[in-house]
């Protein structure tokens, strides 16, 4: 029979030292404890005479912490780094299910303990050093200038009276790392004496450990049945479950997620993963579960986008919630992410800036949604980040259609909300051909343009030899109205780049149909052989009749019509002697033209032929006191409200010009329709889809 008797105590230990390697044998040269927070701190002396110790080190260290002076708040007094310093923590916060157990002479005694502390090296001397050294730059920073300084000047003190503390705030306090080192630094250090392991009073207070009381009748706590004994050694820990660490949100444990039921399961990876392919989720769900309920389930939770799943809008952003970056409530964020995914059931690319722009969110909000589905490329945009799935459309096509009629239903819904134009509307040609869109690489587009723009060529060729045979065979082909013929005109696409090197030959040196200024075959606009006149006769032709049809014009869009116009002529036309770009201006100033001096943004991407702006000055029609006046409006801004052009009209012009006059003056004036009209007018630039000048509808912010 073993006798147990119980007593109460504390218990140190050091985690970081090997049972083996004791500090028995050290010096102690002090020992303090706060009671009250269960706080220990011992000092022990470092053998400084040990081989393996490094004296400059420990010469150097306590010069970092106490400097060159000597005095009694140093802390190595000896100049010498000979003590460190242990410090305790807890090492548990419930202590109450430990004891200390001492067995003799068939007894087990058992003390209770009330804290298990753990006493670790403490480094605060070098935080002593650093303030050390920063006093020590403070002082050489501040130390020159302080000697010249004269008496402080007197500074303005603000007084401000504190308000009355609420309850919230003063639990926040309370709760405050400030706080707590306040409390801590409250309680004094009561200071303790050190006995060896071996000392008599050491030896007196491990007497301690055993109970004086010799009879089992006064161990009343201890007459209790075998259960109700296991129950006070052992008593069911709440707090322990409380304490439980809790994993991050986007980790889950597979072996809870199977024992919730299958929707939430769904729900949960959903949520998780926000994209995932019919198969992943059906292994990430475990053997044996009925497809068609998960396809019921899944249904509720996402949408379907290319084949694959994508999380609903509304599990991400629930009601009563709002933006995170921007504050947005989660009602506006939920139709811009489902405008997001309606794009990609349009096309595999997404630019964010359309998104931007249409949904008028913040760009942290738009980058959230499409990081949620797609990958950046450089230079292209945004790709969804998973590949079409041809397997889960062929096999459930019922489920693909069902999701066709609620993408339309959602389409016509923002349709109504964002005022959804026809090219946001309309997928790519490429893509409704097929099931998923083809991807075509940027090298082999410029290749197919260069093939087709070649092809144009040999066809042109072609009609030009055939009308030159035409020509010989007519007697009258000198006076042959060159109007006559007519040129193949092919449509040239936005995105082809225009492939010029088959033109070269047929130019001769000419670059885009005009000599540049340092040309050869051109020197300051004498042209060889006696012809000068003809020439000058021909472009003036041009240039009269080019400005009688467009009253505006820039440099860089009257050398592309005159490239045109060139293209026309038949070979061996005076023309193609080569018209520099000096004479090509001149020619303009002298048909009564004048260079308006449009003042452009400094930072404007335009080249320099885009800023050098022409325009008929008098062409003779009931309208040349209305251009005259836009003209001189553009000559001081580049951008005029459309309120001004119609007031500066009614002052000058001596009449009021409303609305409709406004419309017809400018669509005379620089060839505008009625859809390029807006409340901001912005100065012209050039279009390559039509054949003149085009105010750009830019709204003024």
């Amino acid at each position: 029979m073993v006798v147990l008797y119980v007593r109460s105590s504390v218990c140190e230990k050091y985690p970081i030292r090997p049972a083996s390697m004791t500090y028995d044998d050290v010096t102690h040269l002090s020992a303090k404890i706060k009671p009250k927070q269960q706080k220990v701190e011992l000092e022990m002396a470092i053998d400084t005479l040990n081989p393996n110790y490094c004296r400059s080190k420990g010469e150097q260290i306590a010069l970092n912490v106490d400097g060159t002076c000597t005095d009694e708040t140093n802390t190595y007094s000896s100049k010498l780094m000979d003590k460190q310093t242990f410090c305790s923590s807890q090492a548990a916060s419930n202590v109450s299910r430990y004891a200390a157990a001492v067995y003799r002479k068939g007894e087990l005694h058992l003390t209770p303990l009330h804290g298990i502390l753990q006493l670790r090296p403490s480094f605060t001397y070098l935080d002593k050093a650093d303030a050390k050294h920063r006093e020590r730059e403070a002082a050489n920073e501040g130390g020159d200038s302080s000697q010249d300084e004269a008496e402080d000047d007197v500074k303005q003190i603000t007084v401000r009276f504190s308000r009355p503390e609420t309850e919230q705030a003063r639990q926040r306090r309370v709760q405050s790392y400030e706080f707590l080192q306040k409390r801590q630094a409250e309680e004094h250090w009561v200071h303790l004496h050190y006995y060896g392991l071996k000392d008599s009073r050491s030896e007196h207070e491990r007497q301690y450990l055993f109970s004086q009381a010799h009879g089992l009748a006064e161990n009343t706590e201890l007459i209790k049945s075998p259960s109700e004994y296991l129950m006070m050694l052992m008593p069911p820990s709440v707090e322990e479950e409380n304490d439980k660490p809790v994993a991050p949100s986007n980790v889950l444990s597979m072996a809870q997620l199977r024992t919730l039921p299958l929707a939430d399961q769904i729900k949960i990876l959903m949520k998780n993963v926000k994209v995932m392919p019919f198969a992943n989720l059906m292994s990430l769900l475990g053997s044996g579960t009925d497809s068609t309920a998960v396809l019921r389930c899944i249904q509720q939770v996402a949408m379907l986008v290319q084949g694959n799943w994508v999380v609903k809008s509304d599990v991400l952003y629930p009601k009563d919630t709002s933006s995170p970056h921007s504050g947005v409530p989660a009602e506006v964020l939920c139709r811009g992410r489902d405008f997001v995914m309606w794009k990609f059931t349009q096309g595999r690319w997404v630019v964010r800036k359309e998104v931007a722009a249409v949904t008028k969110l913040c760009p942290e909000d738009v980058k959230d949604f499409l990081e949620h589905m797609s990958v950046a490329r450089i230079n292209k945009g945004w790709e969804f980040m998973l590949p079409y799935d041809e397997d889960f459309v062929k096999k459930h096509p019922d489920i693909v259609q069902r999701q066709h009629m609620l993408w339309m239903g959602i389409q016509a819904k923002l349709e109504k909300v964002y005022s959804l134009l026809k090219e946001h509307l309309a997928p790519k040609k490429q893509e409704t051909q097929s099931g998923h869109p083809l991807l075509v690489s940027g090298e082999q587009r410029v290749n197919m343009a260069k093939a087709r723009v070649k092809q144009n060529y040999g066809q042109l060729e072609k009609e030009f030899q055939r009308q030159k045979a035409e020509l010989k065979s007519n007697d009258a082909s000198a006076k042959m109205d060159v109007s006559n013929i007519r040129i193949k005109e092919e449509p040239v696409s936005d995105e082809e780049p225009m492939d010029t090197s088959a033109y070269e030959g047929m130019n001769n040196g000419v670059v885009n149909g005009l000599h540049a200024e340092d040309s050869m075959d051109s020197l300051n606009g004498r042209l060889p052989g006696g012809c000068s006149d003809r020439v000058a006769q021909e472009l003036k032709a041009f240039v009269s009749s080019t400005f009688k049809k467009q009253f505006v014009l820039t440099l860089s869009e009257l050398k592309r019509l005159f490239n045109l116009h060139l293209a026309s002529l038949p070979p061996g036309h005076t023309l193609f002697s080569g018209i520099s770009d000096k004479m090509l201006q001149d020619m303009v100033l002298d048909t009564g033209c004048k260079q308006i001096f449009v003042p452009f943004p400094p930072q404007t991407a335009a080249s320099p032929d885009e800023l050098k702006v022409y325009a008929l000055w008098e062409a003779g029609d009931t309208y040349d006191q209305h251009r005259q006046v836009l003209l001189e409006i553009f000559s001081r801004n580049y951008r005029v409200r459309r309120n001004v052009i119609q007031n500066q009209l009614s002052q000058e012009c001596g009449e009021d010009v409303n609305k409709q006059e406004l419309d017809r003056v400018l669509k005379v004036s620089f060839c505008l329709s009625s859809n390029q009209m807006s409340s901001n007018i912005s100065s012209p630039k050039t279009s390559r889809q039509c054949t003149g000048i085009s105010f750009h509808n830019d709204v003024a912010t």
